[in-house]
């Protein structure tokens, strides 16, 4: 099991201090979002609050994890960086793989690509980007990434993209994980079929247990089974011993804790930050790994 660590919407200055703390705390991993812009007009409902309303995100200072993760590796040595999520369908494969491939190499092969499909029709008109057939869309952007991610000369031709033969350079020695963000069958399908592993985006334990059966099953019908598979949650469970070892079970591989609500205004002081990483180190991350 590995452990990643939680924190934004938050003073841009304290990333790199808690990108730096939580290595050295015990921490396997650091997760940040991705969000563009805010609309100043909008009626579209936000899935992930209990009321669907977006306003909580006016002013959050969102910095691009394209350009966040490679200073967040310059000072640390370990650590992984994952994006939960990028909203991929509202940008262009070529450049969204030459993005990627730039902070894995710039990070020494630690980059997590989280990827999703943003819920905002907003998201797509401000980038120019249909809404409608999002999906098959982005499951195209996954293999033109896949491919050009090689350092080969790669093209591709399909329903929406056309590209001719290129490639990039330079490409990271390892490829970049990408792991796939949402609930849907059709999320839980993408992973399976184009996925290194699959994102949690929150909720109770009945449904991420019915998520993972799922996507066994999706993985051996689509016959990728036999594939490297990371499946990052979101849970309570996460803050016990007891609720790691039931996450172990359920095939878990990477638990992640914050210790605030990130959608309010942030009030909490950096010092209680980094206490709350000591704490969970000590008395979660230390005893199961001592197991």
């Amino acid at each position: 099991m590995r452990f990643s660590y939680a924190e934004t919407m938050c003073d841009p200055a304290q990333y790199l201090p808690l990108a730096r703390a939580a290595e050295e705390t015990g921490f396997d991993g650091y997760v940040l979002p991705d969000s563009i812009a805010y609309p100043e007009v909008s009626d579209s409902k936000y899935p992930y609050t209990p009321d669907g309303k977006r306003e909580f995100l006016e002013d959050k200072p969102f910095i691009d994890p394209f350009s966040l993760i490679p200073a967040m590796a310059a000072v640390t040595s370990r650590i992984r960086f994952i994006t939960s999520v990028v909203k991929l369908p509202i940008r262009h494969p070529v450049l969204v793989a030459k993005q990627a491939t730039s902070v894995a190499v710039m990070s020494d092969n630690r980059f997590v690509f989280g990827v999703g499909s943003s819920p905002w029709p907003e998201d797509y008109r401000i980038c120019d980007q249909p809404w409608k057939a999002r999906g098959r869309r982005m499951d195209e952007m996954l293999q033109i990434i896949r491919g050009l991610q090689t350092g080969d000369f790669f093209g591709f031709k399909g329903e929406f993209y056309d590209l001719e033969r290129i490639k990039l350079c330079p490409v990271p020695t390892r490829p970049v994980p990408i792991v796939i963000g949402g609930h849907s069958e059709a999320a839980l399908r993408r992973a399976a079929i184009y996925g290194d592993g699959w994102i949690h985006a929150g909720g109770d334990g009945d449904e991420l247990a019915k998520c993972l059966e799922r996507l066994k099953q999706l993985r051996q019908e689509h016959g990728t089974a036999d594939r490297d598979f990371e499946v990052h949650v979101i849970s309570m469970d996460a803050y016990t011993v007891d609720g790691i070892k039931k996450l172990d079970e359920l095939g878990v591989t990477d638990c992640v804790v914050g210790f605030r609500w990130a959608y309010e205004t942030d009030t909490m002081p950096m010092e209680d930050k980094l206490a709350a990483q000591r704490k969970y180190a000590d008395k979660v991350i230390a005893p199961y790994r001592a197991l």
